[in-house]
């Protein structure tokens, strides 16, 4: 398949899903910074703020691109509770972020534009697999099973 037909159609394949969500994850990046940006540099607001916020609306663009255009299958039937797991594996995700930046930083001494850059690496594998797991994976067929008998075998037909 080649790299358009996997970035122009949605397909359960888990290669074109990949390609996609890692299209999705820089849109949703680029609108997380431009928040941040904005919020901080022209509206004044304290960069911890504008974080939150830009994450906030980096999430909301990951989901409804990742709903419409990455994953093909949806296995909850509640939108809001899909959203809600989708934001908690996001969540986690951050807390993950958090975690690996101290690490890398504190105890390692290393600077944190390279730990970031490795973060950023971890986190999208987690965020994909989590998602595509708890969210989006295809369900395996369920087949009808034969009659089942409480009664043991020897008692068969006894009541």
């Amino acid at each position: 398949m080649s790299l358009k037909t996997q970035i122009l159609n949605k397909s359960s394949r888990l290669s074109s899903q990949l390609v996609r969500y890692l299209l999705v994850g820089g849109i949703a990046f680029a609108f997380d910074f431009a928040v941040l940006t904005g919020l901080t540099e022209l509206a004044g607001l304290h960069y911890a703020w504008g974080a939150a916020c830009g994450f906030a609306v980096g999430l909301l663009t990951n989901y409804v691109l990742s709903v419409a255009w990455v994953f093909s299958e949806r296995n909850v039937a509640d939108r809001k509770l899909e959203f809600l797991i989708f934001a908690l594996v996001g969540i986690l995700g951050l807390g993950l972020t958090e975690g690996i930046m101290w690490c890398g930083v504190e105890q390692f001494g290393i600077d944190y534009r390279i730990v970031k850059l490795f973060a950023v690496g971890v986190v999208l594998v987690w965020n994909f697999a989590a998602r595509k797991f708890l969210l989006f994976r295809e369900e395996a067929p369920v087949e009808a099973t034969a009659d089942v008998t409480l009664a043991p075998p020897c008692c068969e037909g006894q009541t």
